[in-house]
């Protein structure tokens, strides 16, 4: 058990990559749908937790560009769940004052998930507690391109100069606009990939792999990696020495 009032640090954005739902439920002997249940729940703990601990920040990993390979019958039951779920903690999430995003190519939902994602961003918008960001539906290559292309027409409106274009223009761009980059990303199942998650905005971020399934990350496994953040030393390309002077220099 870690004690985490010891933390020094924590990570203002944390992202996880919760993967590991079917092979639980294969190892369980249950359909794969069984582990999406049992992820949910686990999802709802973990989102309580950063809450609790005053993480601002999370973005989890629901469904990605390349889920819609999947057979349509599981597709359908984590979109329900996703759903679902939504609705049964709303007034939790009001209570808490989460503040609910979602980035992804939404317009590859049907009208009906569209309109409860829209119906739950517009009614938490103004809240001041955690921002809780969904990727679903997301592909970082894609999205990168999207901004590209924005920028690019809007170079040619004569809105930017080429030489005025940097990387700042590039993050106003995307998806994630008005997030702070990833500070900690984690991903379940000993997976060791980004899977086309995040990569602009992750550039410096601290990665943990944990071989735990997602639907057996508890908090104990979440308090565990954050307490590996803390216990690693963030350098930016300078040297340890360049950081402990900087730190004493405060």
């Amino acid at each position: 058990m870690i004690d985490m009032m010891q933390l020094t640090e924590l990570p203002r954005h944390v992202a996880i990559i919760m993967d590991g739902n079917g092979r639980w439920a294969e190892k369980m002997g249950k359909p794969r749908i069984y582990g999406h249940h049992k992820g949910v729940d686990v999802a709802i703990e973990i989102v309580q937790e950063a809450l609790d601990l005053g993480i601002p920040y999370l973005t989890l990993f629901a469904f990605s560009k390349d889920n819609w390979k999947r057979p349509k019958s599981e597709i359908s039951v984590i979109m329900t769940l996703m759903m679902n779920s939504l609705k049964s903690e709303f007034q939790r999430i009001i209570d808490s004052q989460v503040k609910i995003n979602v980035i992804g190519n939404l317009s590859d939902l049907s009208h009906e998930v569209q309109e409860v994602l829209e119906d739950i961003k517009h009614r938490t918008a103004n809240h001041k507690g955690l921002q809780l960001t969904l990727a679903i539906s997301y592909e970082s290559r894609e999205e990168i391109v999207m901004a590209t292309k924005s920028i690019i027409k809007k170079a040619l409106l004569g809105d930017y100069k080429i030489e005025e274009i940097n990387q700042d223009t590039i993050n106003q761009h995307l998806y994630t606009s008005s997030l702070p980059y990833v500070d900690f990303l984690i991903r379940t199942s000993g997976e060791q990939r980004l899977s086309n998650f995040l990569l602009w905005q992750s550039g410096y971020a601290e990665l943990f792999f944990d071989d735990t399934l997602w639907p057996d990350f508890s908090k104990d496994d979440f308090h565990k990696a954050l307490n590996e953040y803390n216990n690693r030393e963030r350098r930016y390309g300078k040297t340890g020495q360049q950081i402990k002077q900087q730190i004493f220099a405060v």
